[in-house]
């Protein structure tokens, strides 16, 4: 069968509905609910919601069901009720309820006609492999019930698709990275490629699939893997950290089949680099990303995490985010994130339950890339000195030019050092050289203890100093140093604001505005040397300068942000070319 155009060439260059955070709930009182548990009433309540779409829809389409966030690959639906019905599990209220297999049947069969049609693979239709990986689990669970004219009929439509996976898995398994530089998509969908062709191998007894797809995965958990225990997306330079969980999946997939013992060693250093990386929130740092400035609490690969005790508790941690009742598109409740849960539930290990160091009151940890965090009390802060060159033509690939973040418990991110992408006026500092615009660093240094934190950024006329004390419970103190070299340039600071649009910004001298479209250009004789937004106050040094809304980069529209929700607020000041001390304050109150 012939490969569809663009199916496998720049894969990556798609977007994935429901991925990327929203407005970010707190802990629900459902997060007590343990796992399996929670698993569970996650499952048995998204029954509900799939049978009145597709009850609303008598003659469906995949175009006319997956419209919007929460019904994006809408196909991974059927995995559910077979996880439901196929599941003995003491808290399984639906296990062998017929109901449940009669909804999996109506999903599959469906699936079989839109394949027929032309329809499954459709163009706008991305990660269709996805969606075959679920409509695959579910064949497995059920087959023995199917009875033989459904599972006929199943197996060759899953089969058609699968077929199509092992021509660029074969074509690129010994090329020198499996990243993508050289093999032109992402490792999160190379492994993709491989696990599912796995699983399809042993329910198809296809061992040529098996062993090309052991071969893949077996190198991905050896070498592809950094010691810091990231599979870099774009090098291994620095981590590309929300797609990581799904290269994660794939790899806690390879050892549910194989046992590879090496297998089960990258998904202890995997596990440790999320659990690290992850604020108290349950979203993935941003400021180490090369990829995503924001990312949503992740569902993928939870069962690769409970093979340990702080696994199993960073599972539950996660778990605890996700709405039982998601009827709404701002957050959660899509029906990807289900399919994965359901994944999740049928190759959970349960077992003792740990901590993570979002249950500590502090930690820190220092990569062996210069990169860092550290959690004191409320406050949580993030420091990047990855140095890793532009990529010009890949809009997915943005520039590692952001440094610093500061995040509060009771507030959320309030400082972010995302990166973007052709808006050098977003990066933590740039200087101009006549034509030249730099605004990634050439050199760095990170320094934590206990009592002080230095990351140092050296340019090209200058190099500077972030410097953090040990916070206090109620102030992050901050200073940014600077120190002149030689030559001319035009230099600055800047720092990128988290603000609420819809909610109110006040200045030192009483000045009160609700944000909204309407441009804010302030400098210090409106702030007054001090903003207060959302429950915290940030004192800032003479000469700053305020900017509101400010668009960053959207990679998968190729542009800035046109959403009101996605802008940022935009400190700024020039540098002097002299040695400088920059000190800024923030304050939460209760």
């Amino acid at each position: 069968m012939k490969l569809k155009t663009g199916l496998f060439i720049f894969v990556f260059l798609c977007s994935i509905p429901g991925m990327e955070s929203f407005a970010q709930p707190g802990p629900s009182p459902d997060q007590e609910l343990k796992l399996p548990g929670r698993y569970f009433e996650l499952l048995g309540e998204s029954i509900r919601r799939i049978n009145a779409k597709l009850d609303a829809n008598p003659e469906p389409t995949l175009a006319s069901l997956e419209g919007g966030l929460l019904f994006a690959h809408f196909p991974h639906a059927v995995i559910i009720p077979a996880v439901l019905y196929s599941k003995k599990h003491p808290l399984n209220k639906h296990f062998g309820e017929r109901s449940m297999l009669l909804l999996a049947e109506r999903i599959g069969d469906f699936l079989v006609k839109e394949n027929n049609n032309g329809h499954y693979r459709d163009k706008g239709r991305n990660d269709s492999d996805w969606d075959t990986y679920m409509w695959l689990e579910a064949y497995r669970l059920l087959k023995n019930q199917l009875g033989e004219d459904r599972r006929t009929k199943w197996a060759a439509a899953i089969l058609e698709n699968l077929q199509l996976l092992e021509p660029p898995l074969k074509k690129y398994q010994d090329y020198p990275w499996y990243n993508a530089p050289f093999i032109i998509t992402s490792p999160n969908h190379y492994s993709i490629y491989a696990s599912t062709l796995l699983v399809g191998g042993y329910v198809f007894n296809k061992p040529e699939w098996i062993k090309l797809a052991t071969k893949v995965l077996h190198r991905f958990c050896v070498h592809e893997q950094t010691p810091d225990g990231y599979w870099g997306e774009h090098s291994q330079a620095g981590p590309t950290t929300g797609y990581d969980y799904v290269s994660f999946t794939q790899i806690s997939l390879y050892w549910e089949y194989t046992k590879d013992p090496e297998a089960l060693k990258a998904l202890r250093r995997s596990t440790d680099f999320h659990t690290l990386f992850t604020y108290p929130d349950g979203t993935p740092v941003e400021t180490i990303n090369d990829r995503n400035r924001y990312w949503g609490v992740s569902m993928w690969g939870h069962f690769g995490f409970s093979h340990f005790a702080d696994g199993r508790r960073y599972a539950e941690f996660l778990s605890g985010f996700f709405p039982l009742h998601g009827d709404t598109a701002s957050y959660g409740g899509d029906i990807q994130s289900l399919g994965r849960i359901a994944q999740d539930l049928m190759y959970y290990h349960e077992g003792p339950v740990g901590t993570i160091p979002q249950d500590k009151k502090q930690y820190a940890h220092q990569m062996k890339v210069e990169a860092g965090i550290r959690k004191t009390g409320p406050w949580v802060v993030t420091y990047s000195g990855i140095i890793a060159p532009p990529v010009s033509l890949n809009n997915f690939f943005l520039d590692r030019q952001g440094n610093f973040s500061v995040f509060n418990e009771k507030t959320g991110l309030i400082i972010t050092g995302a990166n973007s992408k052709r808006q050098p006026e977003l990066a933590t500092f740039t200087e101009t050289i006549g034509r030249d615009s730099i605004h990634m660093p050439v050199e760095s240094r990170l320094e934590m203890n206990d009592k002080t934190d230095k990351l140092s950024l050296a340019y090209n006329v200058f190099f500077a100093s972030l410097v953090v004390p040990k916070p206090e419970e109620k102030k992050l103190s901050f200073q940014v140093l600077t120190f002149y070299k030689w030559g001319e340039a035009v230099t600055a600071l800047n720092l990128q604001l988290i603000l609420k649009s819809g909610q109110e910004i006040e200045t030192g001298t009483g000045k009160r505005v609700v944000l909204g479209n309407d441009k804010i250009e302030w400098g210090d004789a409106e702030t007054g040397g001090v903003l207060k937004h959302h429950g915290w106050v940030l004192h800032l040094p003479p000469g700053m300068h305020f900017s509101w809304p400010v668009y960053p980069f959207n990679p998968y529209h190729d542009a800035p942000e046109t959403e009101l929700s996605k802008a940022i607020g935009r400190l700024s000041m020039p540098l002097e070319l002299k040695d400088q001390v920059i000190p800024f304050e923030i304050e939460v109150n209760e």
